[in-house]
Formats: structure tokens, C-alpha cells, sequence
């Protein structure tokens, strides 16, 4: 299992137990020597979305303890980006909440089957190809940047495609203007 997402491409929980964050960060090597490389979950991704399948969202990797369920899985520049949200009517899902909320939990971690992988000759495993499980809110993440971001930290990804929007939205008001 790897982990994911830094203090400041992490995990957000918003006031309605809606979370973002990234799930795994390509090039970083976790505990464990692996190292995800860009385009690892492109192949899975597809293969549940044909499927009408979607991701588990668990609690410490339990698959008898679901706590919600990720609206959104895509990779990116950066990682693998998830948006969800956590079950208030699942008591698990609102532990959760109250443990994020308080700073108790700050961690992800996705659980998966290595396809494709190779050695780099530093010691480090290079996953290439993984199929995708699911992503647990986990106390321990395998990287030690695996942490959750401060309430109004947005992920780095996040902030681009707000800027964009916000061009995008400037330069479609001026082109209205005489």
C-alpha cells in the first residue's frame, strides 16, 4: 500500500464532509522503496469506468468499514486527485470527519495491485502499471509527506485550474465589453 498527499498538495475536508486531496504523488519514494511513476493509474482508471465501477473510500484499509465514496478519481500532473465525501450517517464516516477536522488523522493511502513495476537499480521500485482498489483515510501514510493540508490550503493542481477559471472568466467579461 502507498500513501499520499503533502501539506500542501494534501487532503481538504470541507464543512459538509466533502474532502479533495491527492491519493499519491508520482516520483516520490515512500517507505517502503516504491515509487509511482506518471501514468500508473490511466490503464485501472478506464477499466473501472467501462465497468461503471468506482474507487472505495475506506477507513485504515478495512474493507469492512466503507466511510464514503470518491466522486472523483483522475491523475494529473502531480498525482493521483481525489474529491469525495465522507457518510455523516455512517458512524465511521463521522469519526472520520471529527478525527480530520481535529488534526487526530492526516493521512492517505491507496490500496492496490501491482500490474507493471521494474527496479531502478537505487533500491526503489518503480510502479508502472497498478490497479487501483481503493483510498483510505490511514493515521500511518507509507510517505512521510502523506499528510493532510490545513483547512484553506488548496492543492497545488487546485490553484492553477482556480487561476485558469479566474482568467478564463476575466477574459470572457472584457470580450463582452464595447
Amino acid at each position: 500500500m502507498q500513501a499520499v498527499a503533502g501539506a500542501r498538495v494534501g487532503l481538504r475536508l470541507t464543512e459538509d464532509h466533502g474532502i479533495e486531496g491527492y491519493a499519491s504523488l508520482f516520483g516520490k519514494r515512500d517507505q517502503g522503496g516504491d515509487v509511482v511513476v506518471k501514468g500508473a493509474y490511466a490503464a485501472s482508471l478506464k477499466r473501472l469506468a467501462a465497468g461503471g465501477r468506482v474507487v472505495k473510500m475506506l477507513w485504515q484499509h478495512d474493507p469492512a468499514q466503507p466511510i464514503g465514496i470518491w466522486d472523483e478519481v483522475r491523475e494529473d500532473a502531480t498525482g493521483l486527485w481525489v474529491k469525495g465525501r465522507l457518510f455523516s450517517d455512517v458512524e465511521k464516516g463521522r469519526e472520520a470527519a471529527a478525527l480530520l477536522a481535529a488534526g487526530a488523522i492526516d493521512g492517505l493511502s491507496i490500496g492496490y495491485r501491482t500490474v507493471k513495476a521494474e527496479r531502478d537499480g537505487k533500491g526503489q521500485r518503480l510502479l508502472q502499471e497498478l490497479e487501483l482498489w481503493e483510498v483510505s483515510l490511514v493515521t500511518f501514510p507509507m510517505l512521510p509527506e502523506a499528510r493532510v493540508a490545513a483547512k484553506g490550503d488548496l492543492p497545488e493542481a487546485e490553484i492553477w485550474r482556480s487561476l485558469a477559471q479566474a482568467l478564463t472568466e476575466a477574459a470572457e467579461a472584457m470580450a463582452g465589453r464595447p
